[in-house]
């Protein structure tokens, strides 16, 4: 064989590894794409089936302690449990959707507020001895009891939206602690007992221990929300129970409006007895403010 064929032959053996080492690259780099191709649906089937697992366990959670990132503890002994334990936010936005009235009557006997030397922290609403008293939204309850002094037998539960809500000297409980209840059901009847001097229903709405007037939310005479939001906001009268703020502290004293479609101004202040100028004042807007249906007005 000449130099010549065996250069030739050489350099075709050259040509033909480097051809065969390309294909095996585009083979393995295709095969590799197909396999990614392949594992793409799989990878989103494992973060589908995580996101679920995930989704199932915080609906678990939820469900065995609502409200559970505001809270700083489940406690079954007493209704105001937190203290200097609890964060309490400067504002929250608390959802009232979903609510249901505690009882049809619509009668108050006793409003929030001061009452013989001492702060009353919710709302008498007048009911019979049996009359059925239900929840308030749907929840977990926390607490069912018995005080001779103060609630006589009582039930408080605790709401997905950060509410508690309270009621006492029923004359029968229905429900037991620890148990899951929905917006309506039953869970006590009316009575007289405990620290009370008539048939009543005794019903708070606090948030992290702190009372809050349920005329701001409720319109017991209406049996409906006043709004289907309330924020609260951290305050010096939201900070203590029991505070001495007239605003806070007299159902009586403040009147609200649900603005509904074709409302203006000068209709409203007509409807509620007061003047233009001081719905503006009270509620800081101006005459040439926009309303908007669901805004809830302060007027007196």
């Amino acid at each position: 064989m000449s130099i010549n064929e065996l250069t030739k032959r050489m350099n075709f053996n050259c040509i033909k590894t480097v051809l065969i080492a390309a294909t095996a690259m585009i083979s393995l780099n295709s095969f590799s794409q197909d396999l990614i191709a392949r594992q793409a649906p799989i990878d989103r089937k494992l973060k589908s089936v995580d996101s679920l697992a995930l989704q199932k366990q915080i609906r678990a959670e939820q469900a065995a302690y609502p409200a559970l990132s505001l809270y700083p503890n489940w406690d079954n002994r007493y209704v105001h449990a937190y203290g200097k334990d609890a964060i309490v936010p400067e504002s929250f936005t608390i959802d009232l959707t979903g609510f249901r009235m505690p009882t049809p009557n619509t009668r108050i006997t006793s409003p929030f507020g001061p009452r013989w030397r001492r702060m009353h922290n919710g709302l008498d609403i007048k009911v019979n001895i049996g009359d059925t008293i239900v929840s308030a939204f749907d929840g977990k309850v926390r607490i069912v009891n018995f005080e001779r002094r103060g609630y006589g037998k009582y039930v408080v539960i605790r709401h997905a939206n950060g509410l508690e809500t309270v009621y006492g000297h029923l004359s029968k409980q229905l429900v037991d602690e620890n148990q899951t209840v929905k917006a309506g059901e039953p869970i006590g009847l009316g009575g007289n007992t405990g620290r009370s001097t008539g048939s009543h229903l005794h019903f708070e709405t606090r948030f992290l221990g702190i009372a809050i007037n349920p005329a701001y939310m409720f319109d017991f005479p209406k049996q409906d929300v006043v709004a289907d939001t309330y924020t609260f906001r951290k305050t010096r009268g939201h900070e203590s129970v029991g505070s001495s703020n007239s605003e806070l502290a007299s159902e009586g004293a403040i009147r609200y409006h649900k603005v509904k479609r074709g409302d203006t101004l000068s209709r409203i202040a007509a409807k509620r007895g007061v003047s233009i100028d001081r719905l503006c004042k009270l509620n800081r807007i101006s005459r040439r403010t926009v309303l908007r249906p669901g805004q809830v007005l302060r007027c007196s």
